[in-house]
């Protein structure tokens, strides 16, 4: 089986609360973590976002856990600032950090006042950026022009490893284009033929032999109802495909859109269930698709009653 890790949403928890969570998920059994990084939450309701890289600090020194983030640079970070970021990370923590990159949204990326371009300006741009931090990383004094620019920028603390960069992707097409420059692939569950294609993509396009980590959404609590209600409550903004999930850049355009999703809707993004037995097997089968890392993200704002059970019930039996 993969490496059960959790994932820790700066969307909906502030971080005081996550460090307590990662550290009960170590004691627990999980095995990794992955953090967002995100300006904005999707919704009112999820109401919080922690600043990351900050966070980051306090959980890597706080467990000895790796950790994962997905981040976008470009348009709220430059390049130079993500790669020195990393950098100190993995002088602090070797071996531990891995950065999953990716063309970001418009409702982090809009503050900075810049128009936000389309998605083969965004593709364009993250690919200069992933040449940008990779020539820092080697020690590199780099003067970039392009969609980024950079003037004379050299990090001088260095990790005797960088970080491995990472593609995010959700659509075979993107995962394809990863495969031609990511240290490996993450994405997000989805129909088994769909993850299938991902998978394949990102082979075919350069990436064989890399390791690929899924983000998995799914609500459990003590009850099917209230397990519903949760990701309902929570995660109603977050089950709309792209163009739509990139482009909306408010917590009140996304509320608005999501007027009419309905609880049972919620299944088709969320893995719903009370049955701990039921995630499981879920997870099992996920298993099976060859990933490296599996990050559990329980979609509620309280993770400590799932973190509980599936420490006591779902860990033990993907273990066995």
């Amino acid at each position: 089986m993969p490496v059960i890790g959790l994932h820790c949403s700066h969307e909906q928890i502030p971080p005081s609360r996550l460090l307590a969570h990662v550290r009960e998920a170590e004691a627990a059994g999980f095995g990794a973590a992955m953090s967002s990084d995100h300006f904005s939450p999707w919704s009112e309701r999820q109401g919080e976002s922690g600043f990351a890289w900050s966070f980051l600090g306090a959980a890597l020194q706080a467990t000895e856990l790796p950790f994962g983030v997905v981040n976008a640079p470009g348009q709220r970070y430059h390049p130079a600032i993500v790669a020195q970021a990393a950098a100190t990370l993995s002088e602090l923590f070797p071996g531990r950090l891995w950065v999953a990159l990716g063309t970001g949204e418009a409702s982090n990326e809009h503050i900075t006042g810049d128009r936000w371009p389309p998605k083969a300006k965004r593709n364009a741009r993250l690919r200069e950026c992933v040449d940008v931090m990779r020539a820092l990383f080697a020690g590199e004094t780099v003067n970039h022009e392009g969609s980024v620019r950079v003037d004379r920028a050299r990090l001088w603390t260095l990790p005797s490893d960088p970080p491995s960069l990472v593609g995010a992707a959700v659509s075979a097409e993107t995962a394809r284009w990863c495969g031609g420059w990511a240290d490996g692939l993450v994405t997000i569950n989805q129909p088994r033929e769909t993850l299938e294609r991902v998978i394949d993509a990102f082979r075919e396009g350069g990436g064989q032999g890399r390791p690929i980590y899924l983000q998995v959404h799914l609500s459990w609590a003590t009850s099917e109802e209230e397990a519903l209600r949760i990701a309902h409550d929570q995660w109603r903004t977050n089950v709309f495909g792209p163009p739509l999930c990139w482009d909306l850049e408010t917590v009140e355009q996304f509320d608005l859109a999501a007027a009419h999703v309905r609880p049972e809707d919620m299944r088709q993004a969320v893995l719903v269930s009370a049955d701990a037995g039921r995630h499981a097997a879920w997870l099992a089968e996920l298993g099976d698709l060859g990933f490296e890392q599996i990050h559990l993200h329980h979609v509620g704002q309280d993770l400590r009653p799932f973190i509980n059970a599936f420490g006591e019930r779902v860990l033990p039996e993907l273990a066995a």
